[in-house]
């Protein structure tokens, strides 16, 4: 119960920072998608399920302020979440790298999935254009967001996995 309260302030937080502070934070037009780094995060520590449920509420959360259509993207952060959990066999905690690499691979798949249901279908066709002038610059900046959040949500699994082993 502990932890879930704990994932629904997460959410909450990087939600309300990445909403609220773009202007402040953006650098040439990118900002870096928080959400998509918890996700990523969660999952890649906990698992698939653990994945699954914060990419579906992270997801829910951009639909219901932002999306045209509810479940577009809590089904893409779903699907993500879920994906990236199946790496959680391969976790290490000393490993940092691997968390980045999925984190742009996870990035990239958002960003696609963004251009494909808000350009592609509207009939914008020019993707290299979208891909330097939008993904690249977001890719990089999330990673390097990525760094130091992965080691906060890093810290914060290590302190409730231990408060978890104390009370059993």
């Amino acid at each position: 119960m502990k932890r879930a309260i704990v994932y629904f302030f997460e959410i909450i937080i990087c939600y309300v920072l990445q909403s609220s502070l773009y202007q402040f934070i953006s650098l040439a037009g990118a900002m870096p998608n928080l959400l998509i780094i918890l996700v990523v995060s969660n999952a890649y520590m906990r698992g698939r399920m653990t994945g699954t449920a914060v990419g579906f509420f992270s997801g829910l959360l951009i639909d219901i302020m932002f999306g045209n259509v509810i479940g577009l993207y809590a089904m893409i952060m779903m699907i993500i979440g879920h994906l990236i959990g199946f790496a959680h066999k391969i976790y290490s905690r000393d490993d940092f790298t691997l968390p980045l690499i999925f984190i742009a691979v996870a990035n990239f798949i958002y960003q696609f999935f963004y251009y494909v249901f808000e350009f592609l279908l509207r009939g914008k066709l020019d993707f290299s254009y979208y891909f330097r002038i939008i993904i690249l610059p977001e890719i990089i900046y999330t990673v390097a967001a990525g760094i130091l959040v992965y080691k906060l949500l890093h810290m914060i699994n290590h302190a409730l996995d231990r408060n978890e082993f104390k009370e059993e």
